[in-house]
């Protein structure tokens, strides 16, 4: 089965709409698609979804991306459901429903008894299914397929939470490292508006005016986020960031990696090294189902995908990185389609290892046991003098670096200019952030041999800052060889740029910030005091990916990224409520000497 132009879901599929009963009496909105040639029996594919699975009506299709359109072709039952209290559902919404692991009273209702009550009403009522159901779904939907396996239904026997949302707090979406991830949430707010009833979308959408095409001059004249607050007032998704700005009880109710316990099915989980919004959640929900449901067969498959890159493009490039091959259509056709069709029509076993992901750097497949490799051992790049990056600590006794950090002047995420969240920015070019003179630079020297990085990146920073608070930013970077000279285009997505030339470039390979009031705990926020120095710690998420021999390795350090994050006043204040006073001028150190060595462990392969 391939891809291509030309397939025709009205000629293939009967397309049904109903409204099927929870255990609490809510309906849900639920739009299945049936095969045309009834000569056999078919699984069924469930999706859940909180943004809509419009268009309405029986005789309306949707648009499809290319991992919908493999399994279409290969033959499914497929069905797709607004979840309660989202558009044409009844019900109330709740972000990222909170498990209920007792249940005493039927209406003691989550994502779990709403997707064991659809599949049972689905067998009950759909015809010419085999008896088999299989969940999947990108995002938010990989949360709902997450959710939905916990106590699985004994008919699923397969899931794929793909880019599932595991803890908003914890690193998907809306909070790193206790920051707030500023353009990503501003854009995303609008898409959750209270509704009373089932409620259709509306025929046109109104768009946000923005009043300027560069995202970071809008974020700067709005001020603070109790200036930004007051202009879009009303907005709950909005209001619930502000209000819960540490990780309090309503984020840790809603970490759905803690309570995916008695799963009883196969699981493909499904992330991509690239994925600006949840590039967390993926690997923390392969490694809780893991650890919590053992002999259950679960495979991680991590690609250089953006968010859902691997649905509906072919996985080639990201801005100016250029991968070599088609990763999403082998995705599609090598992974997802033989794990469904093995599991819910005993196709054949594709025989699938603990681990399979991509390795950027060499651009290949690899296949392990278990992730993060196990073989990969830890070592330390330590930040050395003159901006030397080394695998050896350092030796001067009293040695440190500092630099001046403005709220008003913060450092870009870009070099160019963007509204929203590119998904580029994850590779893009930090030259531009190298010349600043508030951001540390560290390298080591050409490589003489490739160095394979596979696993979490963990910088262990000696700082100290004159104000109560600081923003700890720091990131890993694959500076490409001077003598690599090919251009490519930049990869803006929003405003034009010329060509880059590739020598010299730096890609951004994994960068991360701590909100340095969280440096003990996310729950409970802490000042520094002015002019201590203090260790400080934090894991941003894996990478797999080979610093080639003539590349160097590029460390920076830096204490704004706006406007990607918020802008920490560098005062300990409660940042939703922050006063333009209490935004201050700070400097900070970094302390790199014989006692106090700063670095960045790294998990290293051995040479192959």
């Amino acid at each position: 089965m391939t891809e291509g132009p030309g397939f025709d879901m009205r000629a293939q599929y009967t397309k049904y709409e109903y409204s099927v009963p929870m255990r609490d009496g809510t309906r849900l909105f639920t739009s299945v698609l049936v095969p045309k040639d009834d000569s056999t029996t078919y699984p069924i594919l469930l999706m859940r979804s909180p943004f809509g699975v419009g268009p309405y009506g029986p005789d309306e299709v949707f648009p499809i991306g290319r991992q919908t359109e493999a399994l279409l072709r290969a033959g499914y039952i497929f069905v797709r459901q607004d979840v309660r209290g989202r558009l044409m559902s009844e019900g109330d919404f709740t972000h990222a429903t909170p498990h209920q692991p007792n249940k005493p009273s039927r209406t003691d209702v989550d994502e779990s008894t709403d997707t064991w009550d659809t599949v049972e009403w689905l067998l009950a009522h759909i015809p010419k299914h085999n008896g088999r159901v299989g969940i999947y779904g990108i995002s938010y939907v990989g949360f709902f397929t997450a959710a939905g396996i916990i106590d699985t239904h004994p008919a699923i026997k397969a899931a794929s939470p793909q880019a599932p949302v595991a803890d908003l707090f914890l690193g998907d979406d809306w909070f790193h490292g206790g920051a707030f991830m500023l353009a990503h949430a501003f854009n995303s707010a609008w898409a959750y508006q209270p509704q009373s009833g089932p409620t259709r979308p509306p025929l046109v959408e109104i768009p946000f005016d923005w009043g300027t095409h560069d995202g970071y001059e809008f974020y700067l004249r709005a001020g603070t986020l109790a200036e930004l607050t007051a202009r879009i007032a009303g907005n709950p998704t909005w209001l619930e960031f502000m209000e819960h700005s540490s990780n309090d009880e309503f984020w840790q109710a809603r970490a759905i990696w803690k309570h995916l316990s008695n799963i009883r099915c196969p699981v493909l989980v499904v992330g991509g090294w690239f994925d600006a919004e949840d590039l967390s959640g993926p690997l923390r929900v392969y490694h809780a189902i893991r650890e919590q449901n053992a002999g259950v067969p679960t495979t991680l498959v991590m690609g250089p995908w953006t968010h859902g890159g691997w649905s509906n493009t072919d996985g080639r490039r990201l801005g100016s990185v250029d991968f070599a091959t088609d990763t999403a259509e082998f995705y599609r056709q090598q992974i997802i389609l033989p794990f469904f069709e093995h599991h819910l029509k005993d196709g054949q076993d594709p025989e699938l290892p603990g681990a399979w992901v991509f390795e950027t750097g060499t651009n290949v497949w690899r296949r392990y046991d278990d992730w993060p490799a196990p073989d990969a051992a830890p070592r330390t790049l330590y930040l050395r003098e003159a901006g030397g990056l080394s695998f050896d600590p350092p030796t001067e006794a009293d040695a440190s670096d500092v630099y001046v950090s403005d709220p008003a002047k913060p450092v870009p995420w870009l070099a160019y200019t963007a509204l929203t969240m590119p998904d580029e920015y994850m590779v893009s070019d930090q030259r531009f952030a190298a010349t600043r003179p508030d951001v540390l630079v560290y390298a080591t020297g050409p490589l003489e041999e490739d160095l394979a990085v596979a696993g979490p990146i963990s910088p262990k920073l000696f700082v100290s800052t004159t104000g109560t608070d600081a923003d700890w930013i720091v990131k890993l970077i694959d500076v490409y060889p001077p003598d690599r000279s090919m251009l490519e285009a930049s990869g803006a997505v929003e405003a034009w740029s010329p060509p880059v030339t590739l020598a010299g470039y730096q890609q951004l390979v994994r960068g991360w910030p701590l909100r340095g009031k969280f440096r003990r705990s996310l729950e409970t926020p802490e000042p520094f005091e002015p002019g201590k120095v203090e260790s400080i710690e934090f894991t941003m998420p894996d990478v797999n990916h080979v610093f080639r021999r003539g590349h160097r390795v590029m460390i920076q350090v830096q204490s704004t990224w706006f406007p990607l994050i918020d802008r920490n006043p560098q005062t300990f204040v409660d940042i939703p409520s922050a006063k333009p006073e209490d935004f201050q001028v700070a400097t900070q150190r970094v302390v790199r000497s014989s006692d106090q060595p700063s670095g960045v462990e790294i998990h290293v392969l051995p040479a192959r």
